[in-house]
């Protein structure tokens, strides 16, 4: 085992052993990270900019010392005197390393720009917006009457609009006067309207006739991304919509690992709550820039996020959701001034934070909730937001439950060998010859397949940099079909197998998908390592399903909705071939794109709906997985492939599944044994 210094690099989640003095950026090329740097390393284009962490990581095992790079030298001096550095960032080729580091890679220093994929689903929704521009005309002062300017504007409003005797900020009333006299005494004005924090007031005023509109925010906030859409208040349309990765990220992968990092560290919740604020404030930047608006503009935002996110954004201490019987700080919906979040919006901007289910169901499966309305639907629908951390979802009109179940983050490329998120040049689908098992495939950002003319030119700018997670479901799922690995997830040798593509691996075997080592690229692969980690996400997955099913009565569900951006791009045959989901008609099997996203759009655009949500998520039952003693039993199950109990007729109606087992007990030869069931 090494004894030269462990470096961890986020959010691709790769490491490699390097000895003391090599710089960062040269550990970053050899693990192939994906950090720029175009100007040899000379400190001069500041594009390799990193952000090291500090530190106790228990789920790397690492204690990142404050020493650990070295010190500040006269290059970084020089940059940050004439250009500037974020605090706390270092450039990449002049910082090395002295002892395990945990360093992450900042988007605008990636060169391949993360997929952040969560688009604005169409979708009709009633308007109702919390905040709203009213144009009146304003009595003049009179000598003989006399009254303040801000009282004659409530009284206009309140006799043209039958508005509630409302209340100014000061902010509106340094406007008021100029306003008024500069618009000869009719003004534009916008109301909030009121909740059950907030009492009704004016929040902005222009003179005149203001022809322009104001702006909210739906922001979805996961434990990997955070995604916007920046919604016009009169029309309901959605003007932009962008997404970053959660900086937080460099804590831990997983929300467990985050609760830890703050049991760690004394100031470690503190660090994760001003990362995912300043993250969410440069992602407001980016987007209100996309749009061509200003800032100011925006004066509503609606905030869906897991309960731990949902801690840390508000500034709470998770440490009570690391541990039985996981309590919220609260479960109730929040409403908030944007400035008390740290929040750079409109001075008066609110905040409404969607109410947790319970446990580690949090706010996001509320809005998944408030957008598939599965208490409204006769047939039995379940409904499965996968990510880093799965929200389950199971009910019609008797009666609905819900169960989170953390399933890691190998289903979006970490902790697989040649993982990567999804980003430019990475291989999302795949397809394995029967014959042959020889693979083809899709990278991101191409529509060709590897075998068709003009590939190879088409990623000429990107390259084949790596597998993201739905490339990882695909050719598991594909290898599975193929008898090149068995139910138990065991990969074949090329003799057992007939692929040329298998290779022994240390002591089991691994599957070739790709290899640019010739073009200086890297060579792909899928080990039994990777395999194992996508069995764990997977049963974790699928044992919840299984459980809320269990809980219902029943073996089969009427529909399947795939929620979240990344099951927006599961194929629904691979994920059952692996058995991620319960064995359904594959017609029956939908994506609801990002549902919770939705959601938070509906509560956004309708205050009605935020109402209608926070008495549903009461009705909701909430199933804990960590006490129910099934659990784990439909864990074992479904660590095969599709399952070792459950039969999945309907797939096996599609699906041909050898029935093989490449594990041959240590003196037997040939893999093709039988068995009854895969």
């Amino acid at each position: 085992m090494s004894n030269d210094p462990l470096v961890i690099f986020t959010p691709s989640g790769k490491r490699g052993h390097f000895p003391v003095g090599t710089p960062v950026l040269t550990a970053a090329r050899q693990l192939g990270v994906d950090l720029d740097s175009v100007c040899g390393g000379r400190g001069i284009c500041s594009k390799c900019q990193i952000t090291p962490s500090y530190g106790e990581f228990s789920k790397h095992g690492v204690t990142v010392a404050d020493d650990a790079l070295s010190a500040w030298n006269s290059v970084e001096e020089r940059y940050d005197q004439k250009r500037g550095l974020k605090v706390g960032r270092r450039l990449g080729c002049q910082a090395t390393i002295h002892s395990d580091i945990v360093i992450d890679v900042p988007p605008e220093s990636q060169v391949h720009k993360q997929v952040v994929r969560k688009r604005a689903e169409a979708r009709d929704i009633t308007m109702n917006p919390s905040t709203r521009l009213y144009y009146v005309e304003v009595a003049e002062p009179d000598m003989h009457d006399p009254s303040g300017d801000l009282e004659r504007l409530v009284t206009a409003l309140r006799r043209d609009w039958d508005l509630p005797d409302l209340e100014a900020d000061l902010t509106v009333l340094k406007k008021l006067q100029p306003a008024l006299r500069k618009g000869e005494w009719k003004v534009t004005v916008a109301v909030h309207l009121g909740d059950a924090v907030f009492s009704p007031r004016i929040i902005d005023i222009w003179p005149g006739f203001y022809d322009g509109t104001i702006y909210g925010l739906a922001v979805d906030l996961g434990s990997t991304t955070i995604a916007a859409h920046l919604c016009d208040l009169r029309s309901g349309d959605v003007v932009a919509s962008s997404g970053i990765m959660n900086p937080q990220i460099r804590f831990g992968e997983d929300l467990m690992s985050r609760v830890s990092y703050g049991m760690m560290n004394p100031t470690g919740s503190d660090e994760m709550t001003k990362a995912v604020r300043e993250g969410m404030n440069a992602l407001f930047v980016q987007i209100a820039s996309e749009a061509e608006i200003d800032r100011n503009l925006i004066v509503d935002a609606v905030f869906v996020c897991n309960p731990v996110m949902h801690h840390l954004f508000l500034g709470i201490d998770a440490y009570e959701l690391g541990q039985a019987p996981f309590a919220l700080a609260t479960s109730e919906a929040i409403s908030l001034r944007t400035q008390e979040l740290d929040l750079n919006l409109h001075p008066a901007a609110r905040a409404y934070i969607l109410p947790c289910i319970a446990g580690h169901v949090g706010a996001d499966a509320a809005a998944v909730a408030l957008s598939e309305a599965p208490d409204k639907s006769d047939d039995l629908v379940l409904i499965v937001d996968v990510g880093t951390n799965a929200e389950i979802i199971l009910g019609n009109r008797d009666k609905v439950l819900a169960c989170s179940s953390p399933t890691g983050p190998a289903f979006e490329g970490a902790q697989i060998s040649s993982g990567q998120r999804a980003a430019p040049g990475a291989i999302e689908h795949v397809a394995i010859d029967p014959v042959t098992k020889t693979p083809r495939f899709q990278v991101i950002g191409c529509d060709l397949w590897s075998d068709e003319e003009g590939f190879v030119a088409a990623i000429a700018g990107t390259g084949v940099t790596g597998i993201c997670g739905s490339g990882i479901i695909e050719v598991i799922a594909e290898m599975r079909m193929t008898g090149i690995v068995d139910g138990p997830g065991l990969i074949g040798s090329a003799e057992q197998t007939g692929s040329p593509n298998c290779f022994e691996d240390g002591r089991t075997n691994s599957y070739l998908l790709y290899d640019g080592t010739a073009e200086g690229g890297p060579k792909i692969t899928v080990t039994n390592t990777d395999i194992r980690q996508i069995q764990m996400a997977k049963a974790a997955l699928y044992s919840g399903a299984r459980l809320l099913m269990d809980k219902f009565g029943v073996d089969n569900v009427d529909r399947v909705v795939l929620a979240g951006a990344f099951g927006a791009h599961i194929s629904p045959k691979h994920a059952m071939v692996l058995g991620m989901i319960p064995d359904a008609p594959l017609e029956k099997v939908t994506s609801a794109g990002n549902a919770a996203g939705t959601g938070a759009r509906i509560a956004l655009l309708n205050t009605e709906a935020r109402q209608e949500i926070e008495d549903v998520v009461h009705k909701i039952h909430k199933i804990e997985t960590a006490i129910e003693p099934r659990f784990q039993e439909h864990f074992v199950n479904a660590s095969a492939m599709p399952n070792a109990v459950d039969p999945f007729p309907t797939l096996r109606g599609l699906v041909e599944l050898p029935e093989v087992l490449h594990n041959t007990g240590g003196g037997e030869t040939g893999g093709r044994r039988r068995r009854r069931r895969a």
